[in-house]
């Protein structure tokens, strides 16, 4: 049976829609979402769009000003025992940067299972837009991958599972536009419209080679890791690839390039790599050094001044202000530890091909080398279904 595509959508725009929409979200248990940001056009990303979408068979479908609209979504062999079967599903987007109090949004989502594909940017997204917490999740990509399905990007699953090509013609856009172009509404739409029945899908799946569980632990684990926070160590960002390579001279020349482009950018309201990116940073700290001036026609007077002086002031700084060139730390694996790594890999590696899974998705090759070299950091890195198939039974 065929799918309907999704239909380009207005954004919610008054508190009587929003409060449409957190009504039929509270009549689910299960919602899809998807977010837009604007990493890619200004200097500190924001969450600019949410995009919501859910099962129409709790749609209140006389509601009256309700933004959403639904879309006739098959679902050939759904299994009532699994939940409900979704006969449709209705699309909504909420617009962050508006005035609407997004609070009772918050509310109504957190205690509801929510699907995601690749769930991590999202929950870190929605975590700094709308300080949501998740508490379930269904992430596609962790089915997908425990189902051995090897292509999975959203737009490949919605072509296997629906028969549907998705354009990505949006997906570099500058979602912080207002207001957005209907392509680039119906670019957002597209983006959740199909995870409420790829979930169904997949939920059957996993039922049926017996991996629930597993894909449970999976997505525990990575509402975990999208809650910790990612300490950033102001004296550590400026150490780009390559940088490790450096004499400590050009490592100063490297940072004050590197703190007079945050500035930069900061000003600007652009990302750093719009002002220079990192090989060029590289080589300019590596030119200046030597007593060369590097030089861009994309920079301003103001600009080109700034970047000499802040090189110029870093190349006269006194030796006992240049950085601490560090190579790559950790000492080197003792013979113990290289067997215990191969062992464990072997493992890994007859368990992928007899359940036919990606054998990094059991456990990637770091986490096997430094398992080998401190067991107790298992249960950290990887869940009991991986522990178990690599032979570290808890």
């Amino acid at each position: 049976m065929a799918i309907a595509k999704s239909a380009s959508h207005d954004v919610i725009a008054s508190e009587q829609q929003l409060a449409d929409l957190i009504r039929q979200i509270q009549a689910a248990d299960r919602v899809a979402l998807d977010t837009e940001a604007d990493s890619l056009h200004s200097y500190r990303e924001k969450l600019c769009l949410v995009q919501i979408s859910a099962p129409s068979a709790v749609i209140l479908s006389n509601v009256e000003g309700s933004r959403g609209t639904a879309s006739n979504v098959a679902l050939p062999g759904s299994s009532p025992s699994l939940g409900m079967t979704v006969q449709s599903v209705c699309d909504f987007i909420v617009d962050p940067l508006s005035s609407l109090d997004l609070e009772p949004l918050r509310q109504a989502l957190e205690p509801r299972e929510i699907v995601l594909h690749a769930a991590d940017y999202d929950l870190r997204m929605l975590r700094r837009g709308l300080n949501f917490a998740a508490s379930r999740i269904f992430d596609t990509l962790i089915a997908v991958r425990l189902l051995g399905i090897h292509e999975f990007s959203l737009g490949a699953l919605v072509k296997r599972f629906f028969g549907v090509e998705l354009h990505k013609h949006s997906q570099k856009a500058n979602w912080a536009l207002r207001p957005l172009p209907p392509r680039m509404l119906k670019y957002a739409v597209d983006d959740v419209h199909y995870l409420l029945p790829l979930a169904a899908k997949l939920e059957e799946e996993l039922e049926r080679v017996h991996r629930r569980d597993w894909f449970q632990q999976s997505c525990g684990r990575a509402i975990e890791l999208a809650a910790a926070e990612r300490e950033r160590v102001q004296d550590e960002l400026w150490r780009i690839a390559g940088a490790g390579a450096l004499d400590p001279h050009t490592g100063a020349v490297l940072r004050a390039l590197w703190q007079w482009r945050e500035t930069e950018a900061e000003l600007a309201d652009r990302p750093p790599f719009h002002i220079l990116q990192n090989h060029e940073l590289l080589k300019a700290a590596e030119s200046f050094t030597s007593g060369h001036v590097p030089d861009y026609k994309h920079f301003s007077a103001r600009r080109r001044q700034t970047f000499r002086e802040a090189a110029k002031i870093a190349l006269q700084s006194p030796q006992s202000e240049w950085p601490v060139m560090r190579r790559r730390s950790g000492s080197r694996p003792t013979e113990e530890m290289r067997r215990r790594s191969d062992q464990l890999r072997e493992r890994r590696d007859k368990a992928a091909a007899q359940l036919g899974l990606e054998p990094s998705f059991i456990a990637s090759r770091g986490a096997l080398e430094a398992i080998a070299a401190d067991s107790a950091r298992a249960t950290a890195l990887l869940v009991p279904w991986q522990r178990e198939l690599i032979g570290m039974e808890d």
